[in-house]
């Protein structure tokens, strides 16, 4: 495949990251000067842990940046931008010594002691070291770059001098946005107190804009006259954002739903500043299991640790990947599809044209941090011995004392070799965290009736004078056959299969038969059947 193939398939492609590539094509053209790399940004506010959000906004923006990389051929970066000179507003619940975090309310989250006893200075220098091994761990290609390293440094100087210089146009942005009371306390710059070292929410009055001097009310009621630079003041976020998007030179970022009226407000003070909005994607929420909005502080939500207990990292970006402007329910029962589906476009792969390739969500993970180069990458076309369903199935009949070694030794008898495979194993793994959490607890195998009694009978005597090598596509053909006699009344074959799994697994959905049983074993199934006819 050439670099040309690849740019001309590219233009056409329907699949979003190549839509939003071309967007931002069509938006930078002939603007960047001297070959300068489109730069990538994706924020993250460091009052609390990394979490799945940050992983879905990370990934999303490296999808666009590679597809952009693909379409043009052009350089890029992605800036991960932490937002660490904000004020701790309230105490989280999830961190120790919340005392001493309390004590320092309202303080640069840079400025305030590390209460987690690690070797970091603060409480932002912690958490900037968890979102940096958090996206470290996942590969992510990023530069990292701290609100109070640009603040205290001077770098954000010239543009704090902007938003001075323009004061009065970005108040009559923002006052018509706020309620009266808010109104009475709102500056675009906030400065830091002399005294407490808080980040105060007070009226200010320029007094030079060149230099950086303004004037305010410190908290304990003295008229304080300060520079707004080297650290010594903040911008209120809305402003803050539009001010970054200038500053840095931010062509791409995207955000979600609930910060659509902040994303209009920042990008016309963003054009006041002299810049302009960067291109990007207005991406929809997570919702939990009965369609409601995902809250940190409800844990009505699903972890990335939590997903990757029971899944694996490429499911969790292949549910990730499709319609970010759809709402998606993120819980535990959207886990094993998300693993079967991942292999299944996996394994299409290496067998699709270009134009299709670009299509398949796969193409652009294992793109997303270069471990793909191209369409024809050795393993593009991978796939799973066992789906992760059929694992799923298995386990929960072996019930809570399943390992994932015993799996495992009935994987290396249905497949004939032992499992080697890392991917494999550590959904083995998986498949007995999931089936001890979520599925054990639900299963309830009912009795045999009427003409299914006498179907399983036929079942089992077929089974007994089957090879005991049978393959799973002649056990699935007898287990077909014996649906479509008459004499045993189903109104259908769905009828039959959701009586097997029903009075076999416990379940009212399961796998292919064939398969199970090839999985499983011709006796140990004979012994489900027959567990199942005496409760008839």
């Amino acid at each position: 495949m050439t670099d040309t193939a690849l740019i001309d398939a590219a233009k056409t492609s329907k699949a979003w990251p190549f839509q939003e590539a071309q967007r931002l094509v069509k938006r930078l053209r002939g603007k960047k000067p001297g070959g300068a790399p489109v730069l990538f940004e994706t924020g993250y506010g460091p009052s609390g842990l990394p979490h799945i959000g940050t992983f879905q906004e990370v990934l999303r923006t490296t999808l666009v940046r590679r597809a952009y990389e693909a379409l043009t051929g052009e350089k890029t970066r992605l800036v991960a931008f932490s937002d660490d000179m904000d004020g701790l507003r309230k105490v989280p619940d999830n961190v120790p010594n919340k005392d001493l975090l309390a004590g320092h309310l309202g303080k640069p989250l840079s400025r305030i002691p590390n209460p987690f006893g690690s070797e970091h200075e603060s409480f932002a220098a912690h958490n900037n070291a968890m979102l940096r091994e958090f996206l470290d761990r996942f590969g992510f290609d990023y530069e990292f770059v701290s609100a109070s390293d640009r603040y205290n440094s001077g770098a954000f100087d010239d543009a704090l001098r902007g938003v001075l210089t323009h004061f009065d146009a970005i108040m009559d942005i923002m006052l018509p946005t706020l309620g009266e009371e808010r109104r009475k306390t709102y500056s675009p710059v906030m400065p830091i107190s002399p005294t407490t070292g808080a980040v105060l929410q007070v009226p200010v009055e320029v007094v030079d804009a060149k230099a950086g001097t303004i004037r305010f009310t410190d908290e304990d009621g003295s008229t304080v006259e300060q520079s707004a630079l080297g650290g010594m003041a903040k911008c209120q976020w809305k402003v803050d954002w539009a001010m970054r998007w200038v500053a840095l030179g931010v062509d791409y970022e995207m955000y979600g739903k609930d910060l659509t009226d902040s994303g209009v407000q920042s990008g016309k003070i963003a054009r006041v500043l002299g810049g302009n909005k960067p291109e990007g994607l207005i991406y929809e929420l997570f919702l939990d299991a009965k369609g409601e909005k995902i809250s940190k502080s409800k844990g009505n939500g699903l972890s990335i640790e939590q997903w990757l207990e029971y899944g694996s990292e490429e499911s969790l970006g292949f549910y990730i990947f499709a319609n970010p402007k759809s709402a998606k329910q993120l819980h535990a029962g959207v886990i094993p599809k998300a693993i079967d589906d991942y292999w299944q476009f996996r394994e299409r792969l290496a067998e699709q044209p270009l134009d299709k390739q670009l299509g398949n969500p796969v193409w652009h993970l294992l793109r997303a941090n270069a471990r793909l180069e191209s369409a024809a990458a050795p393993g593009a076309g991978d796939s799973l011995s066992v789906p992760y369903s059929l694992l799923l199935n298995l386990v929960s009949v072996l019930g809570l004392e399943a390992t994932p070694d015993n799996l495992a030794e009935y994987v290396a008898a249905y497949t004939g070799a032992p499992v080697t495979d890392p991917a494999l194993r550590q959904l083995i793994e998986a498949a007995v965290n999931y089936n001890r959490e979520f599925v054990a607890p639900t299963l309830e195998k009912r009795a045999p009736q009427a003409g299914e009694v006498a179907a399983l009978t036929e079942l089992d005597a077929q089974l007994a004078a089957a090879p005991h090598d049978a393959d799973a596509e002649a056990l699935q053909t007898m287990v077909y056959e014996i649906g479509k006699r008459e004499e045993f009344g189903f109104e259908s074959l769905r009828d039959w299969f959701r009586a097997l799994y029903e009075t076999l697994l416990g379940s009212s959905q399961g796998p292919r038969m064939g398969s199970f049983i090839a999985l499983y074993g011709i006796e140990p199934t004979r012994k489900l059947i027959a567990e199942a006819l005496a409760r008839s």
